[in-house]
């Protein structure tokens, strides 16, 4: 005659295996279930990161200051692309156009240059990745580089009578910008404008560069910062505020 074997609790040696393979599979549902919330977690820590460094270099183009864009981080400031995520957070140079640092607060030390999965992010030219996960996770802050740094300013200047300068009172006014040169300093590029007040700047970077306008004769000034954002022609309608010419 067969005998059953029972535990102390009641329980058969093969309602003991079952309840031990069910743990188990529960066990392993559940770390699985957590290991894919610990890679979500990481995956979107790493794209707001991305966001951040982004903004770092470019600025934000949702902060705005009396109508205009304000923001333009790192390239807006320089006037060129950084060397290296370094750069972000310390001067590259002693530039004194630096005005740094454009990473966001909350990062440990230099957390800011690492992943999620504490891999060093890949930054090249207009792209910053992500490689930690496995697969790629890009940020593409700009089109390309000459979008950030190409840019164009075409203006139309008369005086308050709607007068264009004309042939004889065109090269007694002088148009001048003053942007950052990319490599720590500022530059100041200058051009009379044509018979009919036409002028144009080529070459300029993102930002808010000076413009400024001087009738000689009379040393009549009109000075303004100009909103350039990435990939743009500004276009520009200028009035003196007196009958000049």
């Amino acid at each position: 005659m067969k005998r059953s074997y029972h535990s102390a609790y009641g329980f058969t040696l093969i309602e003991l295996v079952i309840v031990i393979l069910l743990v188990g599979v529960l066990a392993t549902i559940a770390t699985r279930k957590m290991s894919t919330s610990i890679e979500t977690a990481q995956y979107e820590q790493t794209k707001k990161e991305l966001d951040q460094l982004a903004r770092a270099i470019v600025g934000n183009p949702e902060v705005f200051v009396n109508g205009a864009r304000a923001d333009f981080g790192y390239v807006g400031e320089v006037g060129a692309l950084p060397p290296n995520l370094d750069a972000l957070a310390q001067n590259p140079g002693g530039y004194t156009t630096w005005d740094g640092p454009y990473v966001e607060a909350g990062f440990e030390s230099d957390g800011f240059k690492k992943d999620a999965w504490s891999v060093n992010y890949v930054y090249t030219d207009t792209l910053i990745r992500s490689t930690g996960s496995g697969s790629n996770i890009d940020k593409l802050f700009a089109n390309s580089s000459a979008d950030l740094l190409n840019n164009v300013i075409e203006g139309v200047v008369v005086d308050a009578g709607s007068a264009m300068p004309g042939a004889v009172y065109k090269d007694s006014l002088i148009v001048r910008l003053v942007y950052p040169d990319g490599s720590g300093s500022y530059t100041t590029a200058s051009t009379n404008p044509d018979a009919k007040g036409n002028f144009s700047f080529s070459n300029v970077p993102i930002g808010a560069p000076r413009l400024t306008l001087i009738y000689l004769p009379d040393s009549d000034t009109i000075s303004y910062n100009v909103s350039i954002n990435p990939g743009s022609v500004v276009k520009l309608s200028i009035v003196f505020p007196a009958d000049l010419w």
